[in-house]
């Protein structure tokens, strides 16, 4: 029948997962956190928080109508986005302020599909949204490190069982919540030291004349409530 195929598929990326038992959630979040409050774990794997955050720009930007000029993720877990426009007004603003709170924000919303059991299209929306900004890296290593985490999402889509995907999205919506908070308590120790002068909180406070540190307490607000949130739904 015609549209057979695309129905299928449009079925099985909007099938749900029953939840795991609330110790493998339980754990999992644990899993995460240590993930995330170890120095070692949370170097190797920081890249992905970079790669929420520089999307969270490259998205605000493309909605604000700025004209995106690429992408570029650095081996030391760093990044940039290029934008083209003016240089100030609330294009500009919103674009620079979306980043700290894109890996908190995309982590409450995994949690909800998660919690939702829509599993699967959580993780073909991943790799859409991977596919995206694959597209727009500008630099070797940030090709190597989307084509790598690509290559293991769509694994875990295509070979994992059900209860296996189940476990990996919602470890991956813990991580993201978890690892949304510490870049933003790292920001505000090395505005203390002096060592950020051109972080996104002091570009929005020469933007905007509202103190850096004020944006800093705003970012940290906002990935505090998607973590309490998020975490309600993944638990409950």
């Amino acid at each position: 029948m015609k549209g057979g195929p695309l129905k299928a598929l449009w079925n099985q990326l909007i099938d749900t997962h029953p939840a795991p038992p609330l110790w493998v959630i339980a754990v999992a979040g644990v899993v995460a956190f240590g993930i995330v409050a170890y120095p070692q774990t949370w170097h190797l794997s920081r890249g992905l928080i970079t790669i929420a955050h520089e999307g969270g720009h490259a998205l605000m930007a493309v909605l604000t109508r700025r004209k995106l000029r690429g992408i570029r993720l650095h081996s030391d877990t760093s990044g940039v986005t290029l934008t083209r426009g003016r240089p100030t007004g609330p294009g500009m603003v919103l674009t620079a302020a979306a980043g700290y709170i894109a890996p908190s924000l995309v982590g409450l919303g995994a949690a909800w599909l998660t919690d939702a059991g829509h599993v699967t299209l959580l993780l073909w929306l991943v790799l859409v949204l991977l596919t995206c900004m694959l597209l727009l890296i500008r630099n070797v290593f940030g090709v190597v490190s989307l084509l790598a985490v690509g290559g293991a999402v769509f694994c875990v889509s295509w070979l994992a069982t059900p209860d296996i995907q189940g476990v990996v999205a919602y470890g991956a919506a813990w991580f993201l919540m978890l690892g949304g908070v510490r870049p933003i308590l790292e920001l505000q120790r090395k505005r203390r030291r002096g060592r950020a002068p051109d972080s996104d909180a002091d570009q929005l406070a020469r933007l905007t004349r509202v103190p850096g540190a004020l944006w800093v307490f705003l970012f940290f607000v906002v990935s505090v409530v998607a973590l309490g949130y998020g975490g309600y739904l993944l638990v409950m």
